[in-house]
């Protein structure tokens, strides 16, 4: 048996993340991916971005000492290879290449800024196939800080994939001109399911995953379209204050979740589906698996 220890840092538009795996490598078998640890801060990228078209100084420091902080994470975990990328909050900063560069100075951590479908390919790699029923198709849903993938699977294979600028914080500071983004990605999810055979949805991110928790359904069970509209519903008759106090939610996740719930609602109402399962998954489990497959 061979141990690997890798990392991966995701840098989205509501937080940052840095997971830290074991790989444990055993002879004629699949290798096992094993959740060490999981440090998530929230530095809200996109507020930044899609209101000013900039990351702030303030947040710009807040980022080189968040890499600072995964640098000495990692060194104590003893991880021998890590991989990060920088998703919509930083692709679209007008200076979002000179942070990379600044970060790279001043704490040698190498940041990657990937398109939307970079982004969906890296997702399709994590655990996300052990729910594809080849007898099923599947429209996957991942909803960030700064845009939505949706990604579609027949028979077991990815078909096609599109990322649009729908995102939580983007919504929650809504312009007129991403209206024209949001009928794209009706037309689009309507277009590519319209003659898809027994489709169900698989849904990722943050906002979807503590929904689920809340539900205390088992992780292989489906939410369904009514649970999601009842929870919606509810939520938005709060106050921002009762939602942290009610739901317990953090302070970060008590507002974008509203967003996050009516783009999953969509998704669901466009394409006819009544179903949503969701894995635990996301893009650091995925850059976790290009990095032990050596695709990036």
């Amino acid at each position: 048996m061979e141990l690997k220890k890798y990392a991966a840092i995701d840098i989205g538009s509501n937080g940052v993340r840095l997971l830290i795996s074991n790989v444990v490598i055993q002879e004629n078998l699949e290798p096992l991916f094993r959740k060490s640890s999981l440090v998530r801060v929230p530095i809200r990228l996109g507020a930044d971005t899609f209101i000013k078209g900039e990351i702030s100084e303030e947040n710009i420091q807040r980022m080189i000492n968040a890499m600072n902080s995964f640098k000495l994470i990692m060194s104590i975990h003893k991880v021998e290879k890590f991989k990060a990328c920088a998703t919509s909050a930083i692709r679209e900063a007008s200076n979002g290449k000179k942070i990379i560069e600044e970060i790279f100075l001043k704490t040698s951590i190498k940041i990657d800024i990937i398109d939307g479908k970079t982004e969906a390919k890296i997702i399709s790699l994590t655990d996300i196939k052990e729910l594809i029923n080849n007898d099923k198709s599947h429209l996957y849903v991942d909803v960030g800080g700064g845009s939505t993938e949706f990604t579609l699977f027949e028979k077991g294979k990815m078909i096609t994939s599109k990322s649009f600028k729908i995102g939580t914080v983007r919504l929650l500071n809504k312009k007129k001109q991403e209206d024209h983004e949001w009928q794209s990605a009706k037309n689009w999810v309507i277009q590519n399911t319209k003659e898809t055979h027994k489709l169900s949805i698989i849904g990722s991110g943050g906002n979807i995953n503590k929904i689920f928790k809340l539900s205390g359904k088992l992780q292989n069970k489906p939410l369904s379209f009514d649970y999601l509209k009842t929870q919606f519903d509810y939520l938005s008759s709060l106050t921002y204050e009762e939602r942290i106090i009610k739901y317990s939610l953090n302070p970060d996740r008590a507002d974008v979740i509203i967003p996050a719930l009516k783009i999953y609602l969509s998704a669901m109402e466009w394409s006819n589906t009544e179903k949503i399962y969701v894995p635990k998954i996301g893009l650091v489990d995925g850059i976790i698996k290009t990095l032990h497959k050596n695709l990036i």
